[in-house]
């Protein structure tokens, strides 16, 4: 398995200037999000403080940072991190995929996740609460289910674990039209309200499920990596962007305000240059 220098979570302007800068400091760079990078970005209709480039669009800016990459040879690895675990020295990144990643630094910038808890959820993470399908579900093999989805993406997901378990309750907490082909899959509606072990409440009724899997886009940085220490939904860090974390580094939206593109680009560059320090 290779071993990363540094492994960075997240393609917006704090994840790609964090990946350039330590792209020239000549350290290995495993840069993990949306290949087309930050679609939240590409949304910004006009960006008027970005130096050099005023009123540059998102989806435009977007496009620079990407030929930037690909001219510097970072590659982006398409897949989201639903746990990171501190190994002493090195840390192992669980990928949605399933795939497990290593390195020796680890740095956060995937923007702010401000999603609240579901009553039970934290209680039970680990022992009847999963953030990954792929990876855990062979844990309810000829089990029941339940999946609370904020994408569409999630029916992928879902079709996986159906293929495992006896029943499977999907809960869109997205717009459209929802529909399987596997008879073991049953939409349902409401909002989660609970989780108890053994079932999910929603506002609509009560739902025997023998595992839940809470598939938002993005995981909780507290929930992310164990010890991590945050405000709200911001992790906290140091004028070097270091977190309680030894060799975890975060920057951008995820370190506060103000939400800035030029903020987060800057942060991420600090962000590289602390990860250097520390591994030399």
């Amino acid at each position: 398995m290779d071993i990363y220098d540094i492994a960075i979570i997240g393609t917006g302007p704090a994840g790609v200037s964090a990946a350039i800068t330590a792209k020239v400091r000549e350290k290995s760079v495993l840069l993990i999000g949306e290949t087309k990078l930050s679609s939240k970005m590409r949304k910004a209709k006009e960006i008027l403080n970005w130096p050099g480039a005023y009123g540059v669009s998102g989806e435009e800016l977007a496009d620079r940072l990407h030929d930037h990459l690909a001219a510097m040879g970072v590659n982006v690895t398409e897949d989201r991190i639903t746990a990171v675990y501190d190994m002493g020295g090195s840390f192992t990144l669980q990928g949605k995929s399933g795939e497990m990643y290593t390195a020796r630094t680890v740095i956060l910038a995937m923007g702010v996740v401000s999603a609240k808890s579901i009553p039970g959820e934290d209680e039970l993470l680990g022992s009847g609460v999963s953030y990954c399908a792929t990876c855990d579900a062979p844990l309810y093999r000829g089990k029941t289910a339940a999946v609370i989805a904020w994408s569409p993406e999630e029916e992928r997901e879902a079709r996986f674990l159906a293929g495992i378990a006896s029943k499977v309750w999907y809960l869109p907490m997205y717009k459209g039209d929802v529909s399987f082909d596997a008879d073991n899959i049953a939409v349902i509606g409401g909002v989660p309200t609970a989780i108890e072990r053994g079932r999910l409440i929603t506002d609509q009724g009560t739902y025997d499920a023998d595992g839940v899997f809470v598939l938002r886009e993005s995981v909780a940085p507290a929930k992310l990596i164990y010890g991590l220490d945050t405000d709200g939904a911001h992790v906290v860090v140091d004028r070097d962007m270091q977190t309680s974390v030894k060799g975890v580094f975060a920057c951008g939206d995820i370190t506060g305000r103000p939400y800035q593109y030029i903020k987060a680009a800057g942060e991420g560059n600090v962000c590289a240059l602390s990860c250097v320090k520390y591994l030399d």
